[in-house]
């Protein structure tokens, strides 16, 4: 993960078609608004709500939190649309999310429409970024090619409902949070094998329920940095699993400690902590924890 990372532990989806909502997102507690041109939005409606959103981008007041845009997916007719409107759109955007992401030539054909579209139109004091939206067999398949695609890349999401279909998973098994393990996995892997966070998708409920918590539980032990919410009810207890603790913080200030005594005192000899040896995997995983603590990924 890079160090230039925002936090992704919280991530509120709003339709762009419904103004309303996107105006009472702000302030929720969101670490990452992800506002939907793709699903929430109907074919008669992509033109208005992307040219709602783009006003919206310039016109809200969005405070600290971190904005982003799913656009539609490549092969579509809005797709090169909404990427050139988002572009040169004014506003506090950090990144468009791009669906159906399923080899490195997605990823490539949106690098190059942000290239030219921010070339043209000059109003961005720094380049748009991109996170890749895992949701097929195929993307599962091609995640290490996928994350490597380009240097715009920030983060790689994991899509349920799609990724359901294209699996042929029953409705039982979609709502079984240990049979997506293996696609988490992958996923996972590849992120953290090429610097990216890697931001679990929404589960397929609308409540923050049981199912919800053990999903966001297994999710954040698994190691990602942070879930999709499609109800602002989900957001506190996202906040709450991806927060590391009062324990975990202290643990992992003794960690740092310990090793920055021993490295003064000329790193002779093993260091341990309550029975645990420290080395270079313990101190990263601890600063993992503490970045998180701050607010941070």
């Amino acid at each position: 993960m890079t160090s230039s990372a925002v936090a992704r532990r919280a991530c509120l989806v709003v339709p762009g078609s419904a103004p309303e909502k996107l105006a009472k997102a702000v302030g929720l507690g969101a670490d990452e608004i992800v506002v939907d041109l793709e699903d929430a939005v109907v074919p008669a409606a992509k033109d208005a709500a992307r040219a709602a959103v783009v006003a919206a981008l310039a016109g809200a007041d969005w405070g600290e939190t971190t904005l982003s845009v799913r656009v539609n997916a490549p092969r579509t007719p809005w797709c090169h649309a909404d990427v050139a409107a988002l572009a040169a759109a004014a506003g506090p955007l950090r990144a468009i999310v791009l669906p159906k992401v399923e080899g490195a030539c997605d990823v490539a054909f949106v690098e190059r429409l942000l290239d030219g579209a921010e070339a043209a139109g000059g109003v961005r004091a720094q380049p748009l970024r991109v996170q890749a939206l895992i949701e097929s067999a195929a993307g599962v398949s091609r995640a290490q090619e996928i994350a490597a695609a380009s240097a715009r890349l920030e983060a790689l999401v994991v899509g349920y409902a799609d990724l359901a279909a294209s699996l042929g998973r029953t409705a039982a098994g979609a709502a079984d949070v240990a049979l997506w393990d293996g696609a988490r996995e992958a996923v996972l892997l590849a992120a953290r094998a090429h610097g990216l966070q890697a931001i679990d998708g929404p589960h397929l409920g609308l409540r923050p329920d049981a199912a919800f918590a053990a999903a966001a539980r297994r999710a954040r032990d698994q190691g990602f940095d942070g879930k999709w919410a499609i109800h602002p009810s989900q957001l506190a207890a996202l906040r709450e699993a991806f927060t590391p603790d009062e324990a975990e913080v202290a643990h992992a200030r003794a960690v740092i400690a310990a090793l920055e005594a021993a490295a003064h005192d000329g790193g002779q000899g093993a260091v341990a902590l309550d029975g645990q040896m420290l080395d270079e995997a313990v101190r990263l995983a601890a600063l993992r924890v503490l970045a998180r603590a701050e607010g941070g990924t």
